[in-house]
């Protein structure tokens, strides 16, 4: 499969194409989706500048959630004027409101716009996640790709239920993550992480396991999920208390992503209280 990075002046995406599907994506999940889809090299794919998006019958959206709305944006200025546009589903991690704001992006337009959420890893070969889950799809415009692998569930929900099945979702597993992350760097500053460890793995073994397995695959990601916990927030709404949390999931994704780019000590601290097997006395 080809997949080639294409220069915008707003945002640095991948876009590939097949006869009647095009992906703007970047990352591990848009490049995995794209090769569930494409299934082999011989499937046809292939690098595509803006205008070859005219061609296709389906616009799947996979990019972080800062960029979501610029996206729709180029979308909705390449589809102006055209009299049957593809349908364009959004799958990033983005609040019900923002996607209400993407939508508007499309407005005075034909483009059927659907709202659409990925649950669980980027795809790999032998299994079948994620799941992609889809709300606003009256005419099962989605059902054009349930065919090449993907598994695909339609919420009996209006546009802005999937995004709010993911920020929910999102919210409980990555907020555990960035709780767990918190707190494992915390007792380095007071010589207890080794006895918190022992403690975990005594009373609480599968939280530990998750953790011990989830917070060194963090890192990497880090930097695309302080949006994602701003987005969280902003679901929530200023009348949550729980806002501030995700809010505060936000800025220790920020501080470890710039670790992770940076020193990287607080990942060699986390690393280190991970590995910690001591008695807890």
């Amino acid at each position: 499969m080809a997949i080639s990075n294409i220069s915008d002046p707003m945002t640095s995406l991948i876009e590939v194409y097949m006869p009647d599907f095009a992906i703007i994506g970047s990352g591990a999940m848009g490049s995995a989706v794209a090769k569930r889809l494409a299934r082999a090299k011989a499937a046809g794919m292939v690098p595509v500048g803006r205008q070859e998006l005219t061609k296709a019958e389906l616009i799947l959206s996979i990019v972080p959630p800062a960029e979501a709305i610029k996206v729709a944006g180029l979308v909705a200025d390449i589809s102006s004027g055209m009299q049957a546009p593809a349908p364009f589903i959004d799958l990033n991690a983005i609040a019900p409101k923002t996607m209400q704001a993407l939508a508007a992006r499309f407005e005075g337009s034909s483009v059927e716009v659907l709202d659409g959420a990925i649950i669980g890893g980027p795809p790999v070969p032998g299994k079948t996640g994620p799941t992609i889950y889809i709300s606003g799809d009256t005419a099962a415009r989605s059902r054009l790709r349930e065919d090449c692998g993907l598994r695909i569930r339609r919420l009996d929900g209006p546009l802005g239920a999937a995004s709010a099945l993911k920020m929910c979702y999102a919210g409980i597993n990555k907020g555990f993550i960035g709780l767990g992350t918190a707190m494992l760097l915390a007792p380095s500053r007071s010589g207890a992480a080794e006895s918190l460890k022992a403690k975990l793995s005594e009373s609480l073994p599968d939280v530990d396991s998750k953790l011990s397995r989830s917070i060194p695959d963090m890192y990497a990601k880090a930097y695309r999920w302080v949006a994602e916990m701003q987005e969280i927030a902003d679901f929530l709404g200023e009348n949550d208390p729980a806002a501030t949390i995700f809010r505060g999931m936000a800025d220790v994704f920020s501080r470890m992503a710039n670790d992770v780019e940076g020193s990287r000590m607080l990942v060699g601290q986390l690393d280190e209280n991970i590995a910690h097997r001591g008695t807890d006395n």
